[in-house]
């Protein structure tokens, strides 16, 4: 049976792999997105095995509707899933708005924190958007408290756009412009 988390495509590096996410991956996402280091800036609480469900169908979605999405980061070593990292069209409520503009997102597992693995999924996962969107620019909002983030981006290129609020919490919009070559 062939499903629509068979639309992203994989993409390997040396230690990672970012692949589709399939229905497999709901225990380990659900455990992710309950742990309180991993909500702590992204919704402030932990998600329900429910809403997690609902966030990969979304992510699933977004490569059907979109042509861009999330992917699963795989550990190569080990074969554990690790965390997530893509591309997204949210077309959240806020001001200034971004919307028509990639967004990038990412969050991994706790224990893959400090390896520089989401440094290397956010490279990834940007040259794929420079060569496959084309768009101008990507965007990305981060809580103004989430410093290893906001290093991470600027590490790519991302320049603080705006500070704005959303869900009632402050928040940080920043904006990196198309890599080519």
């Amino acid at each position: 049976m062939t499903s629509s988390f068979d639309r992203a495509p994989r993409i390997e590096m040396d230690r990672l792999i970012l692949r589709a996410h399939t229905p497999h991956d709901l225990p380990t996402c659900a455990a992710m997105w309950s742990n309180e280091d991993v909500v702590r800036y992204i919704g402030g609480r932990p998600f329900t095995r429910e809403e997690v469900w609902a966030r990969l169908l979304r992510y699933a979605g977004m490569w059907v509707v979109m042509g861009h999405g999330f992917w699963a980061i795989e550990e190569k070593a080990s074969g554990r899933m690790i965390g997530e990292v893509g591309i997204m069209e949210a077309r959240r409520d806020i001001e200034p708005s971004v919307e028509g503009t990639p967004e990038v997102g990412w969050a991994l597992t706790p224990a893959a924190h400090g390896k520089g693995y989401a440094a290397e999924a956010l490279g990834a996962a940007l040259r794929w958007a420079d060569t496959a969107l084309r768009a101008p620019r990507t965007v990305c909002i981060i809580s103004p408290e989430n410093a290893p983030s906001i290093r991470l981006a600027g590490k790519f290129g991302f320049r603080e756009l705006a500070r704005t609020i959303y869900h009632g919490e402050p928040t940080l919009q920043f904006e990196r412009l198309r890599q080519d070559g």
